[in-house]
């Protein structure tokens, strides 16, 4: 969560430890969302922004919903941050807003009153000494502790609380040679510089060279996946009609814009970790298919008979996405991995289908006989194996974080091994059956 940003003396960081889940009856996510409800009533003075981060808190990013807006100056792009921030905090389910450049706060400037400095003949070097020893003290030697490899500095420092820019601080005195050098004296550090308050200057953020702010949310309420929040704020932005001159930000959801003349939201926090994971997977299941299909068909000495036998894989589909919805689960990265893993298991109940019936209409058995024979001596071996994976998944349909991929085992291999079994017989018969779509294959080939 890249707490290393959270530096700054007015930022802070308080951790809420909660009992041993077995001493208590909630979830510790319901917790943090009623400490969310309860903190919307403390009084914050303007511009404060309170968040609250569960541990863990997921994928190693800045904020759930993050949007980074690029634009031609950092005028631009801070007119277009706000305004996004703005339709952030107009959705009920995207909380603890905020943004990366914030409210410039005031500063105090300390100014060289330069002819002061040249009637008291004080040199400029012997004020920025002063300074830097009334506020970050003075090193005035080294303990040699130990093996002496790394000495602890000694150092003379004022109190921190004695650390403002006060009456005290400026009758500091210091040396100075005197009206025309006639004299030496010292006189006050106040009489040769000012204090102004002033307002500071806002922060600028660079990612991988390119100037960007950012506008940052968490989603809790109706919809927690960033995906819903994006949509929404697509939504809103296209109704809102006060975008300037220059339009709408185009919207893009991977790799920095190459044009930064026009304004450009680019979503990214969890949405990144979800396309690059879901790509990956997308990738490792599509080489899995191959695989699968090259062994199969260096089984079988036949180019569609694996068709058919990889027929289930896409049925899991059946179960996997009903039984999310059964149970308010959230189709994740651990769900597509769970969907993957299937395939493998799905293919083997097609494989001990297809073999047992060529094994049968090789010894003669007739076609119809053999298919009906197939699902009844290989339904134990199925079923067994099914309810073994089913059951060992089980355990695991709570846990916060691989909730998705037994959810995809259990449901999708439920689903997935009843279809398998009237689908392999089905579709065989319909292949050899003869008709004007399908032609009759050989018998050589099933």
């Amino acid at each position: 969560r890249h707490y290393y940003v959270r530096k700054s003396p007015e930022l802070g960081d308080l951790q809420v430890n909660l009992v041993p889940r077995e001493e208590r009856a909630r979830e510790s996510h319901e917790i943090a969302l009623e400490i969310r409800e309860r903190l919307k009533a403390v009084p914050v003075p303007e511009g404060t922004s309170i968040k609250v981060v569960e541990v863990p808190p997921g994928p190693p990013v800045l904020s759930t919903l993050l949007a980074e807006i690029y634009g031609p100056d950092a005028e631009t792009r801070r007119e277009y941050a706000r305004k996004v921030r703005e339709l952030f905090e107009s959705i009920d389910f995207i909380v603890d807003v905020d943004d990366s450049f914030g409210v410039a706060p005031e500063r105090l400037r300390i100014r060289i009153d330069q002819p002061n400095l040249d009637y008291y003949g004080v040199e400029q070097q012997v004020v920025y000494d002063t300074i830097q020893a009334l506020m970050g003290g003075v090193v005035v030697g080294y303990s040699h502790r130990g093996g002496g490899a790394d000495p602890a500095e000694i150092v003379i420092r004022i109190p921190e609380k004695g650390r403002q820019i006060t009456e005290r601080i400026l009758s500091t005195p210091i040396a100075a040679r005197g009206p025309a050098g006639i004299e030496t004296r010292n006189v006050e550090l106040g009489d040769v510089v000012t204090v102004e308050r002033e307002r500071a200057s806002l922060p600028l953020f660079r990612k991988d060279a390119v100037f960007a702010e950012m506008v940052m949310g968490e989603l809790a309420g109706r919809y927690e996946a960033p995906i819903y929040g994006m949509l929404e704020v697509a939504d809103a932005i296209a109704r809102r009609d006060d975008w300037g001159p220059l339009g709408p930000p185009r919207i893009t959801f991977y790799g920095q814009p190459l044009d930064e003349s026009q304004p450009t939201l680019l979503w990214d926090g969890e949405w990144e970790i979800t396309y690059v994971t879901f790509r990956d997977l997308g990738g490792a299941f599509m080489a899995a298919l191959l695989a699968i299909y090259l062994l199969i068909v260096g089984q079988f000495r036949s180019f569609k008979l694996p068709l058919v036998i990889m027929t289930p894989i896409p049925l899991t589909m059946v179960g996997i996405l009903p039984g999310h919805w059964l149970l308010g689960a959230q189709f994740t990265a651990t769900s597509m991995i769970g969907f993957i893993s299937l395939a493998g298991i799905i293919v083997r109940n097609s494989i001990l289908l297809v073999d047992f019936i060529r094994m049968e209409r090789a010894a003669g058995r007739p076609f119809k006989r053999a298919l009906l024979l197939a699902g009844a001596v290989r339904f134990k071996p199925i079923f067994l194996t099914a309810i073994t994976a089913i059951l060992g998944a089980a355990f695991i349909l709570l846990d916060p974080i691989f909730q998705g991929l037994a959810v995809s085992l259990v449901f999708g291999l439920a689903v997935s091994t009843a279809l398998t079994l009237l689908v392999i017989p089905s579709i065989y018969m319909v292949m050899r059956g003869p008709g004007p779509f399908f032609r009759r294959m050989p018998d050589d080939a099933v």
